[in-house]
């Protein structure tokens, strides 16, 4: 092909993908094709080739919002979960969490321990799991989810954002146990648990056991009904009494010294 040739398709090519919008093909289509005629590729590999880093790409654009969208305090992973120094952890408890499996089947996932024993870091790590296998992930803090609730119902648009919470595929609610919640604040609680029930997952952290839970929702008969929601076909895990953080400090302290 002449360098015109190859001028008037590089001008053709801009033009189709703009309005076919493909950006990756429109920045990518000379390098592969150089490529592609050093390693003697077919035409149809070539294409083929063009077209995945297309599809790659927007691949990572999805999962990058999926993580914006989920509204993360902070990035976890569950590999960087030092097991070896949480005992209540183990390495099993990690694999479901990292599978998503239990999303499959809407599971309810419950995680008991006081603070600092690595509750939010599992939180984030199954929700950034989640997002990067194409999940929908809200995680918002037990306050922060109940405070929403409370001003959308107090601006008559209660009814959509229990909607747009029943559609997540997991919805992670950390912190419960810190803030005591009114009747309404339990009510609102309970409506969000309630619309996702055996249909989609729900992730809980809390500081305290099941049977402290009273403390936080003071009306017996509708802590009995949340309990239940959220043990119901559950997998409930305790990540213990002793603060993971100062552990992993104590444990890479003594890596290094060795």
């Amino acid at each position: 092909m002449t360098t015109i040739s190859d001028t008037a398709a590089e001008a053709s090519i801009g033009a189709s993908t703009r309005e076919l919008r493909l950006p990756v093909v429109r920045n990518e289509a000379a390098r592969l094709a150089e490529a592609a005629l050093r390693d003697r590729v077919s035409h149809l590999g070539y294409l083929a080739d063009v077209l995945a880093a297309e599809i790659d790409e927007r691949a990572d654009r999805r999962r990058t919002r999926r993580v914006a969208e989920a509204r993360f305090p902070r990035l976890k992973r569950l590999a960087d979960f030092d097991v070896a120094v949480s005992p209540k952890v183990t390495a099993e408890t990690i694999a479901l969490l990292a599978s998503s499996s239990y999303l499959d089947r809407g599971e309810p996932v419950v995680l008991l321990g006081d603070s600092g024993t690595g509750k939010s870091h599992l939180l984030i790590g199954m929700g950034l799991a989640a997002c990067e296998a194409g999940k929908r992930v809200r995680y918002v803090t037990c306050a922060g989810l109940v405070n929403e609730l409370a001003e959308a119902q107090d601006e008559r648009r209660l009814a959509r954002l229990v909607a747009r919470y029943g559609r997540l595929d997991l919805l992670l609610v950390d912190e419960l146990g810190y803030v005591q919640l009114d009747v309404r604040g339990a009510e609102l609680l309970f409506q969000i648990l309630t619309e996702r029930e055996e249909k989609a997952s729900v992730a809980i952290g809390s500081n305290l056991p099941f049977s402290e839970w009273g403390q936080v929702v003071t009306d017996p008969r509708l802590v009995a009904a949340i309990v239940d929601r959220v043990t119901f076909n559950g997998h409930i895990i305790e990540t213990g009494t002793e603060s993971y953080r100062l552990r992993a400090t104590r444990a890479r302290k003594v890596r290094s010294s060795t």
